[in-house]
């Protein structure tokens, strides 16, 4: 570990399963600086098999093992983008690691990864398993990013609010005296992945322009709401352990006349109707909303969102100097610089821990 390095790579690979977004990032004399950015995909092998491990299966522990190695592969492919334009000694490689489970309520959460793996592949100390402290604390592990997102993108004496579309939705409410608030909304883009993917054959909603092409059903809307996660107070955080093809299946049951095109429209508006319901729960009297993740390139959806929250400006994370399909990966950067402090990653107020924690766990070079 450099002692003198104020440079940091963060790593993350999200729900949605595309693959690895990296950034280079500078935090020298306290600012949070891109330096550079890179995408490395999963294979297509690599992407259906930690898609498999998202539910009980044969032979799990093998298959996961050998799964987390081609993910620390893809990881240091990453890396070696990135490091060209370091100019310098690299701090740490600070990654998320892919989840495949997610369940806090029953005290434990799983980010497959081989860190000590890529410490070996990348030559540089790698800082991984951020959100395990938080829930041995008594926290939901989740979400992580507000604070990352108060320190990025607070606003001293008004109010900001930071929604994060990515497989799943996840809103931060930054308040002008500090506080923070902030918890997992629901579905952002996993269940409008699967349903193209099923129909299409296609990753995502290019645009959203599938979704613009069919008509919002009412009722089915109405029965996708009637999900009990949208009503449980925060702290409360979620994933492909509960919003998943079944599911979505379930609540299909009657509904098989109708053109999926139709479908996708209502899942797209089920997205924006849950961001904004939880968004007025948790501060009413907002004019402007920033957008980051994958679903910031969403028209159609940022359109219903704006919608659904009776006409408030949305905008992406650009107009606050951060592309929005950087923000997670360099949050993740900002934890590790966190870690090499010593200084804590979570919110209790966010995840509901017993206080704050110092995340991650370091394996050297």
């Amino acid at each position: 570990m450099s002692e003198t390095s104020s440079l940091i790579i963060g790593l993350m690979s999200g729900t949605s399963l595309d693959g690895v977004d990296g950034v280079l990032a500078d935090f020298a004399g306290g600012a949070i600086r891109t330096v550079s950015a890179a995408f490395t995909p999963f294979p297509p092998e690599l992407r259906s098999e930690l898609m498999a491990l998202q539910a009980a299966s044969d032979n799990e522990l093998e298959r996961e093992a050998l799964a987390a190695n081609g993910l620390a592969r893809c990881y240091a492919d990453c890396v070696h983008q990135l490091l060209p334009q370091a100019g310098g000694p690299v701090a740490a490689v600070a990654v998320h690691g892919q989840t495949i489970r997610h369940r806090p309520e029953l005290g434990f959460t799983r980010q497959t990864n081989n860190p000590a793996l890529l410490a070996e592949l990348s030559g540089i100390d790698v800082i991984a398993d951020f959100r395990s402290r938080d829930i041995a604390a008594g926290g939901q592990g989740a979400p992580l990013v507000p604070a990352f997102h108060a320190a990025a993108f607070g606003k001293p004496g008004g109010v900001r609010v930071v929604v994060n579309i990515g497989g799943i939705g996840n809103i931060s409410i930054l308040h002008g005296d500090g506080r923070v608030s902030g918890f997992d909304t629901g579905p952002g883009n996993v269940l409008m992945d699967l349903w193209i993917g099923r129909h299409l054959g296609k990753a995502y909603d290019e645009h959203g322009a599938w979704a613009a092409s069919g008509t919002v059903h009412q009722p089915l809307l109405r029965a996708l709401l009637d999900e009990p996660y949208f009503r449980q107070p925060a702290p409360k955080s979620t994933g492909r352990d509960l919003f998943h093809d079944g599911w979505l299946d379930a609540r299909l049951q009657g509904y098989a006349a109708l053109p999926p095109q139709d479908v996708m429209a209502t899942l797209t508006r089920l997205t924006a109707v849950t961001i904004a319901d939880a968004i007025r729960a948790a501060h009413a009297g907002i004019d402007t909303v920033h957008v980051c993740g994958g679903g910031a390139y969403n028209a159609t959806l940022l359109r219903e969102l704006g919608a659904a929250l009776d006409g408030a400006s949305v905008a992406s994370t650009a107009a606050l100097g951060i592309a929005p399909n950087r923000v997670e990966a360099l949050a993740f950067a900002w934890l590790g610089h966190r870690f090499l402090q010593r200084q804590p990653g979570n919110l209790p107020a966010v995840t509901g821990a017993r206080g704050p924690r110092i995340l991650g766990a370091l394996y050297p070079a």
